[in-house]
C-alpha cells in the first residue's frame, strides 16, 4: 500500500517530509508502512504486549481496536525488517477532523534498540499526516523517561507545554509498575524550522552546563545515591533532574522511584504554573526551563 499518496489539502511540505522518512528508514534498516490486515493488526497487539507486559484486564490496544482504527482511517503503521515486525505506531485524528492527530502508542522491539526504529516511525507518521493536510500531532511520554524526553524534545524538537498528572490512573504493567502515570503532553508542529531541521537530522541543542554558567538555577538535582534532591526553583532559567534509568530504578527501589515522581512533578506543574516553559532535555539528564521575557508575551 502507497502510506503517501498526496490527498486534497496536502501540506506544501508534504514531499520533503516524505524524503525525510524514506532516508529514515533505510537508515534504520526497515520499511515502514501501513497495517490493515488482521494477521499483522495482531501481530501489533502482541507486540506492545511484549513491551508493556501490561495486566491482562488492560492491554494498551486490542486487535480489534487496531482494525477499527485502521478501517476509519486512521494511522496504524509498523516497522519491517523483512518479514519481521520490530515497531508500531498507532494514531488517530482528532478534531478539527484531519488537520491534527494525537498519537497513541508508539514502541520498538528490544531486538532492534539502537537503529533509531523509532525516529524512522515518527518520520513516517509525520510524512503520512502531511500528505493529509495534517499540521500538528500531539502524544503523551513520561517525564521520568531520560531517553523519552531526549528523543522526543531533542531529536524530534517537539515541544512539552502540559504536564498531565495521572493521566491515565493505574495500569500495572512492566514499565510502570504501580506508579502514578504522570505525562508531558507533546505538540510536534510538523511545518516549524526547528522540526525540518530535526527530520533532517539536526539535534536541537540544550546544554545544562552551558545554561548554569549563564545564572541557570538548579531547582532539582540527583544526588550520588541516585535520589532527588530538591534546590531553589527561583529563577528565569531553571535546571530539572531526572535519574538516569528509571526503569530500572522502579524495579529495585520503587520507593525511590516515587519520590522521583512526586519531586519531578512539583518542580515542573510549580514552574510551568509560573510562565516558565520547557526549552529543551539535556542528554545528560536535564530539562531546561526558561521564562518567556518578551515584553507583551503574556498580555
Amino acid at each position: 500500500m502507497d502510506s503517501y499518496s498526496l490527498r486534497a489539502g496536502a501540506d506544501p511540505g508534504a514531499d520533503a517530509a516524505v524524503n525525510a522518512a524514506d532516508l529514515a528508514a533505510r537508515a534504520a534498516g526497515v520499511h515502514v508502512r501501513e497495517v490493515v490486515e488482521l494477521g499483522e493488526l495482531e501481530a501489533v497487539h502482541r507486540l506492545y504486549d511484549t513491551i508493556w507486559r501490561p495486566d491482562p484486564s488492560s492491554p494498551p490496544v486490542t486487535s480489534e481496536l487496531l482494525r477499527a482504527l485502521a478501517k476509519a482511517g486512521n494511522y496504524v503503521t509498523g516497522a519491517f525488517d523483512g518479514p519481521q515486525l520490530v515497531g508500531a505506531c498507532v494514531g488517530f485524528f482528532r478534531p478539527p477532523a484531519e488537520e491534527a492527530m494525537h498519537s497513541h502508542i508508539a514502541g520498538v522491539s528490544a531486538a532492534a534498540y539502537g537503529r533509531s526504529v523509532g525516529f524512522a516511525l515518527k518520520l513516517h507518521q509525520r510524512a503520512w499526516a502531511m500528505t493529509r493536510g495534517v499540521s500538528e500531532i500531539a502524544w503523551t511520554f513520561d517525564p521520568l523517561v531520560s531517553r523519552n524526553a531526549y528523543f522526543n524534545l531533542a531529536k524530534l524538537a517537539a515541544g512539552a507545554p502540559e504536564y498531565l498528572t495521572n493521566f491515565y490512573g493505574g495500569v500495572h504493567d512492566g514499565i510502570n509498575g504501580d506508579d502514578d502515570t504522570d505525562r508531558l503532553f507533546v505538540r510536534w508542529s510538523l511545518r516549524t524550522p526547528e522540526v525540518v531541521a530535526a527530520c533532517a537530522g539536526t539535534v536541537r541543542p540544550c546544554d545544562a552546563e552551558s545554561e548554569q554558567r549563564r545564572g541557570a538555577v538548579v531547582a532539582l538535582a540527583c544526588s550520588d545515591d541516585g535520589s532527588p534532591v530538591p534546590g531553589v526553583p527561583d529563577g528565569d532559567t531553571l535546571l530539572v533532574a531526572v535519574p538516569p534509568d528509571i526503569a530500572s530504578l522502579r524495579a529495585a527501589e520503587p520507593e525511590r522511584g516515587r519520590a522521583w515522581r512526586t519531586a519531578v512533578r512539583e518542580v515542573l506543574t510549580a514552574a510551568m504554573a509560573d510562565d516558565l516553559h520547557i526549552a529543551g532535555f539535556d542528554k545528560s539528564g536535564w530539562y531546561v526551563l526558561k521564562r518567556d521575557t518578551t515584553e507583551g508575551q503574556h498580555a
